[in-house]
């Protein structure tokens, strides 16, 4: 019997695996995939996820896979009211001075997690898909499934973890109820390019679309496109047509750059994606990364969140299980602090994931920051998770920013 079963291996599932594994707990981490292969990614690790890496131990690795660090950000703005501009800056650092963005392939950073849980004294089995969740009662106390070899496996454990995406096999099981739910917004599709000059992570925000581009391993150009769900139907029945159009139309100086590159790779994309918190923990089963919550990928969080997300659930269980807290009262807090630091980005993102104009009060507050460089940086911290949203959009700073007297309140602006 094991401590904990973690189903699914890639950026939620092989951290927490590691982390408990490294507090002494008998870990099986199972996933139906091999490992090193792909998945839909936004890539990006933002300076606060990547100091989860550094303070793992593992940010030398990734740096030595070739993977470059982003240090410049560019944000290209075009408003009716301001008309055309850009915010040019760099992430706002950690309180260690640490200030640097990574965008591995898939490819690279699960194979290293998974490598770092091996090390770690994890059991991984490979290519095993969970083909049911064991209930005894209203409690979890194991799963079944099969490996490569077809023959049926049965294994317990004091608790499951769902690290299996946003349709999780445990969340489905347990029926974690869901809350905060937004429909989908908007879909997203991606491919690399050879001999594409960037200027580091490049973001074009029109109403309508989003471009983003960005270096990733082999020194090529990760260019991603998003746009509202309503255009999916007809951007699929041409999908790389429809994908130059948007990146010409919204980033021509880009779109003339990778029009003199090379298509490195097959587009890869995906629509139909909610928005949604679950309860992350229950009788014998806990919930981590996209499975405890989902949201539309346009401002890339999603591994930083599956990093800070798998300290906070792996500490909550070694406090339960060791006995210095009720178990329950662990996740609960474990709950908290994920919905804490989550929930105002996350509102931020379903309000401008269906790509609406940006109301009048967000706009005065981009183009005010013009000429100011710190409040750039500050704002792309914000982004980055290095400077608290709230400290940002707080009224006094905005009125400062804005000019305005210090008790007039922009609290709407965001």
């Amino acid at each position: 019997m094991y401590d904990a079963i973690v189903i699914g291996a890639r950026v939620a599932g092989a951290p927490t695996a590691m982390l408990l594994a490294k507090k002494g707990y008998r870990v099986l981490l199972l996933d139906r995939a091999t490992f090193p292969s792909d998945t839909v990614s936004t890539h990006m690790i933002t300076v606060d996820g990547s100091a989860y890496l550094r303070r793992w131990g593992l940010i030398g690795q990734i740096e030595a896979s070739g993977c470059p660090p982003v240090r410049n950000i560019v944000l290209d703005l075009d408003f009716p009211r301001y008309g055309h501009f850009t915010l040019t800056g760099f992430p706002y650092p950690d309180q260690d001075g640490f200030g640097a963005i990574y965008a591995p392939k898939r490819t690279v950073l699960d194979k290293l997690l998974v490598d770092a849980a091996v090390a770690a004294g994890v059991v991984v089995r490979e290519g095993f898909s969970v083909r049911e969740v064991l209930m005894d009662g209203d409690r979890v106390v194991g799963v079944r499934g099969r490996g490569s070899s077809g023959i049926p496996v049965t294994e317990h454990a004091k608790i499951v973890i769902g690290a299996d995406g946003l349709r999780s096999v445990v969340a489905e099981t347990v029926g974690a109820p869901e809350y905060f739910v937004v429909p989908p917004k908007a879909f997203g599709y991606y491919t690399y390019w050879d001999n594409v000059e960037l200027a580091g992570l490049e973001f074009y925000t029109r109403p309508g679309s989003t471009v983003i581009a960005f270096p990733t391993h082999g020194n090529e150009a990760a260019v991603f496109i998003e746009r509202p769900e309503r255009d999916f139907a007809g951007f699929k029945t041409d999908v790389q047509a429809s994908y130059l159009e948007t990146v010409d139309k919204i980033a021509p100086d880009l779109g003339k750059r990778i029009a003199g590159g090379r298509l490195v790779q097959k587009l890869k994309g995906a629509g139909n994606r909610p928005n949604f918190f679950r309860r992350p923990y229950g009788p014998g089963w806990a919930l981590v990364g996209d499975a405890g919550v989902h949201k539309d990928p346009i401002t890339a969080q999603g591994i930083t969140d599956a990093f800070r997300d798998a300290e906070l659930l792996a500490d909550a269980i070694d406090a339960g299980f060791s006995g210095r807290k009720p178990l329950e009262t662990a996740l609960r807090t474990y709950e908290y602090k994920r919905n804490l630091a989550l929930k105002p980005l996350y509102d931020f993102i379903v309000d401008h994931a269906a790509m609406e104009p940006f109301d009048d009060a967000f706009q005065d507050v981009l183009a005010a920051m013009r000429g100011n460089q710190d409040a750039i940086n500050q704002f792309f911290g914000v982004i980055q998770n290095t400077v608290p949203w709230d400290e940002f959009f707080s009224p006094s700073n905005l009125s400062q920013l804005m000019g305005l007297p210090a008790e007039f309140e922009l609290a709407e602006a965001v």
